[in-house]
């Protein structure tokens, strides 16, 4: 698959804060969305679908660029650093770009996304879900965790980046069952379920929309889901929590971002559609079909700037706890 794949357009949607005045600031031209996961991971495919529902609005081509990569970290870079603030290119980002990715790599504060990147609006919000090899001897999580004590480090599970929330999952979730489990970080979530799948690692700690067909298929047997609450896309598979470790609970979201420095015409063109996409019936539709939640509520442009600082200072005193760092 390609990684640049041109779409029917979007309508752009406005970062956080910015005021519109006059009229409203429309694209003449393509827009450039940047997922930065490789093409059929889950952020990928709500992107594209989100793209698809924008480009009934905005009446230009939006072009999803896969920029994958060290957990997100290269594509949500490249928005930061790299990326001219015309309006013209914005992040279509998950949660761990933004507020966990700085800590894992230690960014600078100058080029930290949750600092300096425009909060254009958030979209939908998810848990993860755990999935293992048909031949993997566990069937729920206390046997899975039964298992890692007897062969400490020898169970492994994939994950689609070092410091992602799916990776932040699994370290979680040792810690907490006091067990050790062995990791590896792959190049976006599909090629990390894709090695479950085959064997090479006992099970995967995947979001939701790739991981569906594959356990509707019997390729994958689900474990665990890790919100607080069973997952509708998963309603008879038992929460992490459930399973005897109370309180555990990790979860994320989508969101867009612009870069730094982006004036207020396309910011707030691009958070008054985001708004309306974020509460339509059909987006809400395909948001279920790939096992996401959508918003009980419309967030305010202010309260999404608000949970994002507010879920950097989180994890800025969590990872540490946790031991990730890359070298």
């Amino acid at each position: 698959m390609k990684r640049r794949s041109l779409l029917l357009a979007p309508s752009l949607l406005a970062p956080a804060l910015a005021r519109a005045q006059g009229a409203a600031w429309q694209p003449n031209r393509a827009v450039t969305m940047i997922v930065p996961y490789a093409a059929g991971g889950g952020t990928d495919i709500v992107g594209r679908e989100f793209a698809q529902l924008l480009s009934q609005r905005l009446g230009q081509p939006v072009v999803v660029d896969n920029r994958g990569g060290a957990g997100g970290n290269i594509g949500t870079q490249q928005v930061v650093r790299n990326t001219r603030p015309d309006g013209y290119t914005f992040l279509y980002a998950v949660s761990s770009n933004v507020v966990i990715n700085p800590h894992v790599y230690r960014t600078p504060e100058r080029e930290d996304p949750a600092r300096v990147l425009v909060p254009a609006g958030i979209l939908a919000n998810y848990q993860y879900i755990l999935v293992a090899n048909p031949r993997f001897p566990a069937t729920n999580l206390q046997e899975l965790i039964a298992l890692a004590r007897q062969k400490p480090g020898e169970i492994t599970f994939s994950h689609s980046g070092t410091g992602g929330n799916n990776h932040l999952a699994g370290k979680l979730l040792a810690r907490m069952a006091g067990i050790e489990l062995s990791d590896v970080a792959y190049r976006g979530t599909a090629p990390a379920l894709m090695d479950a799948v085959n064997g090479t690692v006992q099970f995967n700690i995947s979001s939701p929309p790739p991981a569906i067909p594959l356990v509707r298929e019997g390729q994958l047997r689900p474990i665990a889901v890790t919100g607080a609450r069973r997952s509708p896309a998963f309603p008879d598979v038992p929460t992490v929590a459930e399973q005897g470790l109370p309180g555990y609970a990790v979860t994320g979201w989508h969101g867009l971002f612009y870069p730094p420095g982006t004036p207020e015409g396309p910011v707030a063109t691009l958070r008054a559609a985001a708004s309306e996409i974020a509460a339509l019936p059909a987006f809400h539709e395909k948001l279920g079909r790939d096992g996401l939640e959508p918003l009980a509520t419309p967030v305010s442009a202010e309260a999404f700037v608000a949970q994002v600082r507010d879920e950097h200072a989180f994890w800025g005193r969590t990872i540490p706890e946790l031991g990730i760092r890359l070298e």
